[in-house]
């Protein structure tokens, strides 16, 4: 079996992650991630996680449908009012930010981006983003009203340039078409129908979510994973990992 082992560097201090969205699966990974950091203290990481949570949205009365918001939050960013009420309950300091990520430095201290987003542009500004900084990983996670996925990859820049042979391919490079620029739906959701947005089965934002923190439990905590994604279906009750592909110098069998 092969394995992706993680960038060594990570193990030795807190790890900076960006949330780019705090919609359907960006309030569901971002309550989530809280249980993480709290494991990896608990086990002897020297800091655990610090998360920036960004999207440009306010929160609206839809929202309050199956968003992680309520309707006396309606009208106050949502980035903001995550990052707030996380550090309430947790006593973290972690920070929202209304604001899109071409707002965020190329040079900032970042090393996974979590991407939660459901437009072509939008993954095409992430794209571009960590192309141009030093962000170890990119974590995608798009889906329609009863399936979805997550993608785990390294962005080929510069902080990734001693792992070029083994790098894990990010979503753009698996899958090109998801962020392949279309003038019928450039700003529809680039994995899912356009229903999506007002129509989706209960819980599948929490279901992809979840998923994708399992397997960054196994690679922060653990230290390796043998995936670097997967596809999961609520109505075939179908979950299918993408594995990790190429063995390397840092993945091993």
């Amino acid at each position: 079996m092969m394995m992706h082992t993680l960038d060594p560097q990570l193990l030795e201090r807190p790890i900076r992650i960006l949330v780019v969205g705090c919609g359907g699966n960006g309030s569901a990974m971002a309550s989530g991630l809280p249980y993480l950091h709290q494991a990896m203290l608990a086990f002897g990481h020297p800091g655990g996680l610090h998360v920036t949570l960004i999207d440009p949205d306010t929160v609206s009365e839809t929202n309050c449908v199956r968003q992680a918001f309520c309707r006396t939050e309606i009208g106050f960013p949502k980035a903001i009012v995550l990052a707030q009420r996380i550090n309430l309950f947790w006593g973290l300091t972690w920070q929202g930010m209304q604001a899109q990520i071409q707002q965020i430095a190329k040079n900032a201290d970042v090393d996974l981006v979590i991407g939660c987003v459901d437009t072509r542009k939008a993954r095409r500004a992430i794209d571009k983003w960590v192309l141009h900084s030093r962000v170890l990983y990119w974590l995608d996670l798009g889906n329609d009203a009863a399936s979805g996925q997550f993608i785990l990859g390294q962005p080929n820049n510069s902080a990734n340039r001693r792992n070029r042979m083994c790098r894990l391919p990010t979503v753009t490079e698996l899958f090109p078409e998801i962020a392949m620029p279309s003038r019928k739906d450039d700003d529809q959701p680039s994995c899912s129908a356009a229903e999506a947005l007002t129509r989706q089965e209960p819980f599948i934002n929490q279901n992809l979510a979840y998923q994708a923190l399992g397997m960054l439990t196994q690679l922060l905590r653990h230290g390796a994973v043998s995936y670097q994604g997967g596809f999961c279906n609520l109505v075939t009750g179908q979950l299918v990992p993408l594995a990790v592909g190429r063995p390397q110098q840092n993945c091993r069998r």
